[in-house]
């Protein structure tokens, strides 16, 4: 939604408490989620609610946000503002371009790259631990060893959730961090399958881990054709 800020994002008032945030959030996740099957499912707009939420939901950042969003220009006294007014918008272009590219390459290097590499270690590794674990799951130590890739998943996916977290993404990367945002959400529904087998031994509960890492995988790839196509 093209102009709209944080609290329109979520359909909120300024004043709107922690409570109505996370019911608003909910709400219009349950609308807006491609996974939802609801007509108005949409990438882009739970991308902008995901963003707005993230910023809302914490009252030191939503403090900061309201702080910045107060910021008004100067009324016009003369010829001299109005001269400064029309230089500052011949500026403007240019110094909004340059901080689009430096908010662009600092969530690159702080949160693109580091989440993206930690997914890299989960998915890729799940094949080679499984096949390790067919030769005899009722074997104490390969069942050990197992159980130990599972916790390591789980210690690399709340890193990368906590960094995902971290800084809010460009809009015009918007579908990118779409896509990280639900590999990270199925990931983590996979470990608890796959921690779920282990308890005991139910195939269903592997093969449905499984699955969940697959999407993961595919939610991956087209976050990284997404930026391909953006960079």
């Amino acid at each position: 939604m093209p102009g709209c800020n944080h609290y329109q994002t979520l359909e909120i008032d300024p004043a709107a408490t922690q409570a109505e945030i996370k019911s608003a959030y909910r709400r219009l996740a349950k609308l807006f989620h491609p996974d939802s099957h609801h007509q108005l499912a949409n990438h882009e707009r739970i991308a902008q609610v995901n963003e707005a939420y993230e910023v809302l939901k914490d009252p030191h950042r939503r403090l900061a946000y309201d702080q910045g969003q107060s910021t008004t220009l100067p009324v016009d006294q003369g010829e001299n503002n109005r001269g400064a007014a029309r230089s500052q918008a011949y500026r403007q272009p240019t110094q909004t371009a340059r901080t689009t590219e430096l908010h662009l390459q600092q969530w690159l290097k702080q949160v693109y790259t580091p989440v993206n590499r930690h997914l890299a270690n989960i998915l890729n590794s799940l094949a080679a631990e499984i096949q390790c674990l067919s030769a005899d799951p009722y074997d104490d130590d390969l069942m050990a060893d197992f159980q130990d890739y599972l916790v390591d998943c789980r210690t690399r996916l709340e890193s990368a959730q906590a960094i995902f977290r971290s800084l809010p993404n460009p809009g015009n990367i918007a579908s990118v961090a779409a896509h990280l945002y639900y590999c990270l959400n199925h990931i983590e529904d996979g470990i608890e399958e796959l921690e779920r087998f282990t308890y005991c031994y139910d195939d269903s509960y592997l093969t449905t881990g499984r699955e969940l890492f697959r999407i993961s995988k595919k939610l991956r790839s087209e976050a990284q054709a997404a930026m391909k196509a953006v960079i």
